[in-house]
């Protein structure tokens, strides 16, 4: 009886001083997602989106137990040309009108090596969810010159557009296209 009243209260204590992740609200103007992709096979066209906003829960000493959570407006893009992004807009496209955001919702975060995880999750672009992984980087984490305290990351990876409905100029122009996205949470 003492050996088992031993181990319940060993498990008690266990449990109480588990790492908990801790709630980070995304910082949208510390934070980016970029694009990349080729203008008719003779050079690359870059541009981002300027409106993002997501959740994480983040504990360093227990990366297993994160999550993340990332929307984008999908009528924020900017590629520095108006009409071009009024083109992208549009159903040919992106179609913002019909399909406004753009989310990650992670589903797994596995350590790899020192400060690099893989991040399983869905993405749903254009009203298709797909399930994938990404290499996330912790650039570091720390207090700010305000008293909170903040963590950042960033990945890169390539989608195929077309994998997500975006079918239009399969021939003019290449369908994969790579995304730069970093990420600062301030911790709640």
């Amino acid at each position: 009886m003492r050996a088992l009243y031993t181990a319940a209260v060993a498990g008690i204590l266990a449990s109480s001083t588990a790492a908990v992740a801790a709630p980070y609200h995304i910082d949208g103007t510390h934070s980016m997602a970029i694009f990349q992709a080729s203008h008719l096979g003779i050079s690359q066209t870059y541009g981002r989106f300027n409106d993002i906003s997501g959740t994480l829960e983040w504990d360093a000493s227990s990366p297993a137990t994160a999550s993340l959570s990332v929307t984008i407006q999908a009528d924020s893009i900017d590629t520095n040309h108006e009409k071009r992004d009024q083109h992208l807009r549009n159903p040919d496209f992106f179609n913002a009108a019909q399909f406004p955001v753009i989310t990650f919702v992670s589903s797994s975060f596995t350590p790899q090596q020192d400060g690099i995880h893989a991040v399983t999750g869905t993405l749903t672009l254009h009203g298709v969810s797909k399930e994938i992984t990404v290499m996330l980087h912790v650039v570091g984490e720390g207090t700010d010159p305000w008293g909170g305290y903040r963590a950042g990351f960033h990945t890169s990876f390539t989608i195929d557009r077309t994998d997500y409905g975006m079918d239009y100029m399969t021939e003019g122009a290449p369908t994969d296209v790579g995304l730069i996205i970093s990420l600062e949470g301030i911790r709640q």
